[in-house]
Order: C-alpha cells, then sequence, then structure tokens
C-alpha cells in the first residue's frame, strides 16, 4: 500500500510540472468567495491570493511554451549571449507575482494576450542581438542577451550615497529583462523585491525568475505619484487628465514608452528606438494570433507627437538603452 501512495504522489508531481511547465488548456477552477459585493478568485500558484484579477483567465492559459517559442526562436542559437538562461518556466513562475494585481488578467483574455505582447515587446526590444540581415528576421532575436555586454562606465550615481549608496568594486550596469542600470534602480527595485541588489546586482544575470520580476516590477510600478504605470496606461486603469490630453498621452502601447522612457524616446518624432519596440510588439500581436490590427492607429501606438511626463537626467541617460548598445 505505502509503495502504491508512492507512486500516486510521484505521479501527481510529475503532472504538476508538466502543467507549469506547457500550460493547460483548459482553464483551473478557482475558489470563489463574495466580500462586499464583490466577486474575488483564487486560482492556485499561478494567482494565489484573493483578487477580482484572478477570476479571469491566467497567462498560461493564453500563453504557452510552444507560444513562448515562437517569439523568441533564437535565444538559444550559438551566436547568441545568454543561452539556455531564459525560458517560459521562469517568465511564468515570475509572473505569478502579479497576475493577481493584473499583469495579463485585466479585462479579459484580448486584453491579457495584449498587454503581455506588449511587455515582451520592449523586453526582446532591449534584449535582441537582432540586426538588419539577421537570420530570421532582426524582430526574432529577442532574449538574445541577459546583460550589457561592454560597459564603460560602473553606473554610480554619488547624488544618491545616502539612499543607495555604491557597494566598492561594484557595477550597476545593464541587467536583466527590462534593463538595469544605476545603483539607485537596483536599491530600489531590490527593495521592492526583497533581493539585495544594491550589493549584488549580479543576481539579475544569474537568476531568469529574478530578471522578470524586476521588469514586471518596474511595468507594475509608477515612476513617480500622480502618474500612471505601464500597466494602467496599457490596460486603461489611468484616467488622463486634460493636462495628458494637451499632451496627446492616451491608453495604449505609445504612453507605456512615456512611462517607462520620457524624453529619451518620446516627443522626438520618428524616434529609432522607439519604432523598434513598436515593431517588436506588433511583431509579437501577430506571433500569439491577435493580430497587429488589434494594436490601435498610430496615435495610440506611438510616442512620437506625446509631451514626455519626465525629463531625463543626466545619469537616466542609459536607461533607454538595449543590452547591445
Amino acid at each position: 500500500m505505502k509503495l502504491k501512495w508512492q507512486l500516486v504522489l510521484f505521479a501527481t508531481a510529475i503532472l504538476s510540472v508538466v502543467v507549469i511547465v506547457h500550460g493547460d488548456e483548459s482553464s483551473v477552477k478557482p475558489l470563489v468567495k463574495i466580500v462586499k459585493g464583490k466577486k474575488l478568485c483564487d486560482k492556485g500558484w499561478e494567482c494565489k491570493g484573493w483578487s477580482e484579477y484572478c477570476c479571469n483567465q491566467t497567462i498560461s492559459d493564453y500563453f504557452q511554451t510552444y507560444q513562448f517559442e515562437n517569439l523568441f526562436t533564437k535565444r538559444n542559437t550559438p551566436v547568441a549571449h545568454a543561452v539556455g538562461f531564459w525560458d517560459y518556466h521562469s517568465f511564468i513562475t515570475a509572473a505569478a507575482l502579479y497576475q493577481p494585481h493584473g499583469f495579463g488578467t485585466s479585462a479579459g483574455k484580448l486584453m491579457g494576450q495584449k498587454e503581455v505582447a506588449a511587455f515582451l515587446g520592449h523586453v526582446g526590444s532591449k534584449t535582441s542581438c537582432g540586426y538588419g540581415v539577421a537570420t530570421g528576421g532582426p524582430l526574432a532575436w529577442g532574449l538574445c542577451y541577459n546583460k550589457e555586454m561592454s560597459p564603460n562606465q560602473i553606473y554610480c550615481d554619488d547624488d544618491f550615497k545616502y539612499t543607495y549608496p555604491c557597494t566598492p568594486g561594484v557595477s550597476y550596469h545593464g541587467r536583466g529583462a527590462l534593463p538595469l542600470y544605476w545603483n539607485y534602480n537596483y536599491g530600489e527595485t531590490g527593495e521592492a523585491l526583497k533581493v539585495n541588489l544594491l550589493n549584488h546586482p549580479e543576481y539579475i544575470e544569474n537568476n531568469a525568475t529574478l530578471a522578470f520580476q524586476a521588469a514586471m516590477w518596474r511595468w507594475m510600478t509608477p515612476v513617480k505619484k500622480h502618474q500612471p504605470s505601464a500597466h494602467d496606461a496599457f490596460v486603461g486603469n489611468w484616467k488622463p487628465t486634460k493636462n495628458d490630453t494637451l499632451a496627446k498621452r492616451v491608453h495604449g502601447f505609445g504612453t507605456t514608452m512615456n512611462v517607462l522612457y520620457g524624453d529619451q524616446v518620446c516627443g522626438k518624432g520618428d524616434d529609432e528606438s522607439m519604432n523598434n519596440m513598436i515593431s517588436h510588439y506588433l511583431y509579437y500581436l501577430d506571433l500569439m494570433g491577435v493580430g497587429r490590427e488589434e494594436a490601435g492607429p498610430n496615435e495610440v501606438l506611438s510616442c512620437g507627437e506625446q509631451e514626455p511626463f519626465n525629463p531625463s537626467s543626466p545619469s537616466s541617460s542609459s536607461s533607454s538603452s538595449s543590452l547591445s548598445s
């Protein structure tokens, strides 16, 4: 009898791993309760904790391993610089922290697919080693890097010596899925994730789940008070003010670039870096079966005519850089 139960437990464990790694075609039935007239759900490991967003489909319901592989087909080729690092399991494990807060779970399946494509559009463009004549096209090379290959400085800003002092001998060059630069960004992100990134920024390049978590935290978190997060700007939780409207800031992909990069890419008309992010987003929408027509018109896609939220400081000028720069 003991052996029988061991076999049952072993089979269950194997099944659980298969579901986590490959996704599940059928949606997991959530636990449901009503609190003050609001429906809240707990959907297990991927959307844990009572949240209205956990009542929706989770990311693995509509974005599975084969789709991740389709988006990043060249990441493990011999010429890539982070072979074996990035994978679907790390992405989904990281996303599990943020799905109860609406990441990929806001406003139904279509919006979830579009948000995943938008987030990965940023990630793909920043970690790409694609170029104009690259095999498979320049958009097929996302997640090629996980760190800046030839940093020309250590990115220590001494203005933050009392809040995020630089650790002697440590370099704060670009690392991750939405690359982190500078001591203050590592410090702030580390505090949020409860990981000592200020002393050990290399943790980002050693752990793909942590690298995705850092990027998702930035996506979900406003840069300043009274401004939207990239997530809120994209899914429509943000209500533009009259000043936003006059500045041509509207819901959509364009404003996510404005939130994350400001005047480094926005308000500059036909900017190459901006266009590269847009191209990755549209490419991923197509590969996910959504179709680029769902991305909206140019004024939604672009931030070329938007007034930037925040002017960039000299020490933030690398935050929009790709890891191949």
